[in-house]
């Protein structure tokens, strides 16, 4: 696996950077040695932030965790992330397509609570991949939010997949 570390407003130590680095190298079961792990380490108002992403192919999944110091963050976030891994990895083999993941069992901690804030917090850029709406349903499950940008491989238009109240799943069709 290949760690690349990144920073906002946070120095971290070279035996932080060294635990995180061992710590994500469990991960390197589940994956092949090319795979390429973002650590975000960042600071604001005495809360420090670690993410981990990783990106397979069009799979984003990521785990983030407040808390007061790094090194309880990534004892934290792990588990996040091998539970998405594990969740991915169910997926792919129950519909027979070559994985990239590897098999392994392994044990989970419980999610962490986020505070609320209103606001935009965060702002993200990535590819779109076109995909069919049943691809774009499991993609939203696999990364827990509440809503999915995808493009549609049949109308070749930005959709915009959403999770209804009722448990259902709404689409919002652009039109060019």
């Amino acid at each position: 696996m290949r760690i690349e570390f990144l920073t906002k407003n946070y120095n971290p130590s070279d035996k932080l950077k060294d635990l995180i680095d061992k710590k994500v190298q469990r991960l390197d079961k589940f994956f092949e040695d090319d795979t390429k792990v973002k650590v975000m380490l960042k600071k604001a108002n005495d809360v420090e932030t670690l993410e981990l992403t990783i990106v397979l192919d069009s799979v984003v999944m990521r785990a983030e965790v407040a808390g007061e110091n790094m090194y309880e963050n990534i004892d934290l976030a792990l588990p996040k992330l091998e539970k998405q891994i594990i969740k991915h990895r169910d997926k792919l083999v129950s519909r027979s397509k070559k994985v990239r993941i590897k098999d392994a069992d392994i044990s989970f901690a419980p999610p962490v609570e986020k505070e609320d804030y209103r606001g935009v917090v965060r702002s993200k850029t990535y590819e779109l991949t076109p995909m069919t709406v049943e691809d774009a349903i499991e993609e939203l499950e696999l990364v827990g939010h509440s809503f999915y940008v995808f493009s549609n491989k049949t109308t070749k238009n930005v959709n915009v997949l959403y999770k209804r109240i009722d448990g259902n799943y709404g689409l919002i069709e652009t039109v060019q």
